[in-house]
C-alpha cells in the first residue's frame, strides 16, 4: 500500500533528485533545473535525468555550476532552449548530442572548451555563438548540424578538431582565426553550401578530406604558411575555379584535387617534387597546368580524364610517369617533354590520346623517344623548336631569316647564348 501511494505522489508532483555535486528537478512544464557545483561526466544514457529526456523541453543551469559533463543531456530530443551561466567553463563530450529540436544556443564567455561531439547531430541548430574565451573546438563538435548557416570562430580558438563541422550542409561561410595551426581531417567534409573560407597564415597543414565535397566552394587561397595539402583535401570541390598554391607547400598528396571539375588552370609550386596518384584526376575543366622543374615523378592517373587539357610540358627533372598519368586527356594537341632521357612510363600513360599529335623532345633525343615504351606509339616525335620572345612580348620560332647580334654580326641561330638579338628588324630575347 505504501509503495502504491509513493508512486501516486511521484506521478502528480515535479521530479527532483540529488546526484553527486549537482541537484536537479524537472517541473511539470518540462523545465529541467540544474544547481550545484561540478557536474560529473556520464556514460552515454547514464545521466540521472536520462529517463526524463522525452519530457525535457527547457534546461536552466543555475549559477555556480562550473561544468557540463559528458553526455549530460544527450537524446533530449524535445529540448528547444537552454540557459548556461557564466560560471560554466567547459562543455563535455556529447553533452547535447542528438538534441534534435535545439535551434540556437549562446555560450557564456567563461567557456574555454567545447568537447568532442558536444552538439553532435543537433539537426535543428541554426546558430551558435562561440565566445572569445574558447580555445578548442573538439572533434565532431558540430557534426551533422545540418541547419547551421553560419558560425563565427573567435580569435581565441587555437585548435579545431577533426570532423568539427562535418556535413554542416547549410553552412555558407567560415573564417578560421589566426592562431589555428592545422585544419584537421574531415573538418568541413560535406559542407555543400560553403562558398568561401578564409585560411589564416598560422595554418601549416590542410588535413585529409578537410574540404571534401564542398561543392559550392568557388575559390581558395592557401597562405604561405602551409607546407602540406593532405589526401582528398579538396576532393569533389566541383565549383572550385581557382586555387593558389604557395611555394611553401612541399607535398600535395594523392586525390587532393580529384573531381574539381570547374578548375581551369593550376600552377604547381617549385617546392613540390612529386605529383601523387590521382591528384588532379577528373579535373575535366583543366585547360593548362604548369609543372615545375623540381618534380621528378608524376603518379598514377595524376591528370587522368582531364579531357580539356590542351597541351602539357613535362620538365627535364621528371624521370617517371605513373600508370595512366594522362589517361583520356582527349583534347591534347601537343606534348613537350624536356627530359633528355625519356621518362619511364607505366602502362596506359597516354591511353585514348591521338597518337598523331606532335611530341616535342630535345633534338638529340628524338631517336631515343621513338624507341621508348609508350613514347614510341606516337608517330610525330620531333625536336623542340627554338622559340624566342620579342621585346614586345611576342613569341617567335626559327625561320629562314638570318639573326644578328647587337653589333650587326650574323650569328648561328642554333648556338645562341642568352642575350638580345635582331631578326628582320625586330629585337628578341634569348633567356
Amino acid at each position: 500500500m505504501r509503495k502504491n501511494l509513493l508512486l501516486l505522489v511521484l506521478a502528480f508532483f515535479p521530479f527532483s533528485a540529488i546526484h553527486a555535486e549537482v541537484d536537479w528537478s524537472l517541473s511539470a512544464d518540462g523545465t529541467l533545473t540544474i544547481s550545484g557545483t561540478d557536474m560529473p561526466n556520464y556514460e552515454y544514457g547514464n545521466a540521472p535525468w536520462y529517463s526524463q529526456r522525452e519530457s525535457t523541453k527547457k534546461i536552466v543551469i543555475e549559477s555556480g555550476v562550473t561544468s557540463i559533463g559528458e553526455h549530460a543531456f544527450c537524446d533530449c530530443r524535445s529540448l528547444t532552449s537552454i540557459t548556461i551561466p557564466n560560471s560554466v567553463t567547459s562543455i563535455g563530450s556529447g553533452a547535447f548530442s542528438y538534441c534534435s529540436s535545439l535551434s540556437s544556443i549562446t555560450l557564456p564567455n567563461s567557456v574555454a572548451g567545447i568537447g568532442s561531439g558536444a552538439f553532435y547531430y543537433c539537426e535543428s541548430l541554426t546558430s551558435v555563438t562561440i565566445p572569445n574565451g574558447v580555445v578548442s573546438i573538439g572533434h565532431g563538435a558540430f557534426y551533422c548540424c545540418k541547419a547551421l548557416t553560419s558560425v563565427t570562430i573567435p580569435n581565441s580558438v587555437t585548435s579545431i578538431g577533426d570532423a568539427a563541422f562535418y556535413e554542416c550542409i547549410s553552412l555558407t561561410s567560415v573564417t578560421i582565426p589566426n592562431g589555428v595551426t592545422s585544419i584537421e581531417y574531415d573538418a568541413f567534409w560535406g559542407c555543400s553550401s560553403l562558398t568561401s573560407v578564409t585560411i589564416p597564415n598560422s595554418v601549416t597543414s590542410i588535413g585529409r578530406r578537410a574540404f571534401l565535397g564542398c561543392t559550392s566552394l568557388t575559390s581558395i587561397t592557401i597562405p604561405n604558411s602551409v607546407t602540406s595539402i593532405e589526401e582528398h583535401a579538396f576532393d569533389d570541390c566541383s565549383s572550385l575555379t581557382s586555387v593558389t598554391i604557395p611555394n611553401s607547400v612541399t607535398s600535395i598528396e594523392r586525390w587532393a584535387f580529384w573531381g574539381c571539375t570547374s578548375l581551369t588552370s593550376i600552377t604547381i609550386p617549385s617546392s613540390v617534387t612529386g605529383i601523387e596518384e590521382k591528384t588532379f584526376d577528373y579535373c575535366i575543366g583543366l585547360t593548362s597546368v604548369t609543372i615545375p622543374n623540381n618534380v621528378t615523378s608524376i603518379g598514377f592517373c595524376a591528370f587522368s580524364r582531364c579531357k580539356n587539357l590542351i597541351s602539357i610540358t613535362i620538365p627535364n627533372s621528371v624521370t617517371s610517369l605513373g600508370d595512366g598519368a594522362f589517361h583520356s586527356c582527349k583534347s591534347l594537341t601537343s606534348i613537350t617533354c624536356e627530359a633528355t632521357t625519356p621518362p619511364g612510363c607505366g602502362p596506359s600513360v597516354f591511353y585514348d590520346i591521338d597518337k598523331s599529335i606532335p611530341v616535342y623532345v630535345p633534338a638529340n633525343s628524338v631517336e631515343a623517344y621513338k624507341k621508348a615504351d609508350e613514347w614510341k606509339d606516337f608517330t610525330n616525335i620531333q625536336a623542340i623548336p627554338n622559340t624566342y620572345t620579342f621585346i614586345d612580348g611576342c613569341v617567335y620560332t626559327n625561320s629562314e631569316l638570318p639573326v644578328y647580334d647587337l653589333n650587326g654580326r650574323k650569328v648561328n641561330e642554333n648556338s645562341l647564348k642568352p642575350g638580345i638579338y635582331v631578326r628582320n628588324g625586330k629585337a628578341f630575347v634569348v633567356k
